[in-house]
């Protein structure tokens, strides 16, 4: 990044280091309601963490890079996450003990609050990721598409370029129709769909997207964020399993193997790689709203910063 890496972790990680050590035992300790003041606190702790730690071995961070653009990550995160709350209101997935609790006014601000960490939360742990050497080796890989399918896409007078977006974007609606339809078979479609609504759009708008990466045979950012988002993954279970109020899930029983298998605290193993398409559509929520902080980049090369070509639909 041309600048040094700092020799200690910056005050802000201490900081998110102080409130992970008084939130996370005060959450599983303490009787009755506390989970709701709580959950807040532990994950910015967290957020704030992983970033100091980032800006330590890399010597930038999405903090650094755009403080606003940092900030507006939180913004963004509230809607996105409702709309899978709204979803689930068909699927009911998942459903949040001590909810009755709360008056309606009370318990929208208070999750929206909650929800405000899911996007930074996921996106800085896919950047921590994207920085260690494993990540660097394994991440050139095939391309998606011959050369011939990237120049189509890429092209902003191309017809091959607007029936991608409509193929994508129609593939999208089918998936997430399949769920809503059948919501106790399909109910996994709903994390994949998301991917492939998102897609053209970021395709239309010229931003940058999933497949401009793999089909330069560029796989690191999408393995640093299949890695983050198994790791979020790992601790929103972890300190959701002695919270209160907390979410617990109903998996409908399936003949597929694993699917109501062992557990990892409330999750179901086979649960877990839910959170590889849903760190894509965290990724690709953020690159449709805000062009900064720049993700997925480090001082090894990281990935290729143009941006995609604009198509227009």
């Amino acid at each position: 990044m041309g600048s040094s890496p700092p020799r200690r972790l910056p005050p802000r990680g201490f900081l998110g280091l102080a409130l992970i050590a008084l939130a996370w035992p005060a959450n599983w300790l303490l009787p009755g309601l506390r989970t709701h003041l709580l959950f807040l606190p532990l994950w910015l702790g967290y957020v704030l963490f992983l970033d100091g730690w980032i800006e330590r071995r890399d010597g930038s961070s999405p903090c650094t890079r755009a403080r606003r653009g940092f900030v507006g990550l939180f913004l963004i995160s509230v809607p996105l996450w409702w709309l899978f709350e709204a979803a689930n209101r068909r699927l009911g997935n998942w459903e949040y003990l001590g909810r009755e609790r709360f008056g309606e006014v009370e318990y929208t601000l208070l999750c929206s609050l909650a929800f405000s960490t899911v996007v930074p939360a996921v996106l800085v742990s896919a950047e921590w990721a994207r920085g260690f050497g494993w990540v660097e080796r394994l991440g050139r890989g095939p391309r998606l598409a011959p050369s011939s399918a990237r120049s189509r896409a890429g092209s902003a007078r191309s017809g091959g370029g607007r029936a991608l977006c409509v193929g994508l974007f129609a593939a999208g609606l089918a998936l997430l129709a399949g769920c809503l339809r059948w919501p106790l078979s399909c109910y996994p479609l709903l994390w994949v769909a998301g991917v492939f609504l998102l897609e053209p759009l970021l395709l239309a708008r010229g931003r940058r997207s999933l497949l401009f990466h793999v089909t330069r045979g560029d796989w690191r950012p999408w393995i640093a964020l299949w890695t983050g988002g198994l790791v979020c993954g790992f601790f929103w279970e972890l300190w959701n399993v002695h919270s209160y109020p907390k979410w617990i899930y109903h998996i409908p029983a399936s003949s597929i193997p694993g699917v109501n298998g062992p557990k990892l605290f409330e999750m179901p193993l086979l649960g877990y790689l839910g959170y590889w398409p849903f760190a894509l559509v965290v990724y690709q929520w953020k690159e449709l709203w805000l062009s900064e902080p720049e993700l997925l980049v480090n001082g090894s090369g990281g990935c290729d910063q143009r941006q995609a070509p604009e198509i227009h639909a």
